[in-house]
């Protein structure tokens, strides 16, 4: 069978993901390191975003229809419960991490980070103190959904917490998304259980923005 290849920065969350679906499968590939709107990205993303694929002849982009290809492509465990109900209840998870949690936390907040460590410039405190507000209910949110079981749906690890574990453990680094995490009961406990998982560390990204951010 050819290779499969996962292309994108390691530092991305949804690269991140896609790699921890990829070890909990027990499916082989190489991760071929390219940022976005690079050549090798843009040959399969028409707007330039990671990850992207390629297995032989197959080359797809977006990290959901990625995993479901792989899943489905593959023999090895799913992240996916067969049950329909219980799969539909941890789609709507990774939906509303992507579309909701992923734009505020990541793409807003923690953005103002990342732009300021490679820009070498200040950072920018409007961004962060706009996102804050909206951040603090979703914060609570999420820590409800992982009340009853410690996971975001079902009681095991799932799709669903492959794509809030990265996410996570980036509001973890940074003082007021940290500051969140402290008001909560159920964040914490989630991301120190994740991050012991094999898949997780296996998977980690050796460079990361906010240890620059002291240095900054």
């Amino acid at each position: 069978m050819a290779e499969l290849q996962i292309i994108g920065g390691p530092q991305s969350n949804f690269v991140w993901a896609t790699r921890i679906f990829c070890v909990e499968k027990g499916v082989p590939y190489q991760h071929v390191t390219a940022m976005p709107h690079t050549p090798e990205v843009d040959a399969i993303h028409p707007f330039g975003k990671i990850p992207v694929m390629r297995h032989g002849d197959v080359t797809l982009c977006e990290s959901r229809a990625i995993i479901g290809y792989i899943d489905r492509v593959f023999d090895g465990p799913s992240l996916m419960p067969r049950d329909p109900v219980a799969a539909a209840q941890v789609e709507q998870w990774v939906s509303m991490i992507c579309t909701t949690i992923d734009p505020l936390w990541l793409r807003q907040y923690y953005a103002a980070y990342v732009l300021a460590v490679r820009g070498n410039r200040p950072i920018d405190r409007s961004m962060i103190e706009a996102a804050i507000p909206k951040m603090e209910p979703q914060f609570a949110i999420v820590d409800r959904a992982l009340a009853k079981t410690g996971y975001l749906a079902g009681e095991g690890f799932t799709l669903a917490d492959a794509y809030l574990t990265p996410i996570v453990f980036y509001m973890s680094a940074v003082p007021e998304s940290a500051a969140l995490m402290a008001k909560t009961s159920h964040l914490k406990p989630f991301l120190e259980r994740q991050m012991a998982r094999a898949s997780v560390q296996q998977t980690k990204p050796q460079t990361l923005v906010h240890e620059m951010i002291g240095r900054h």
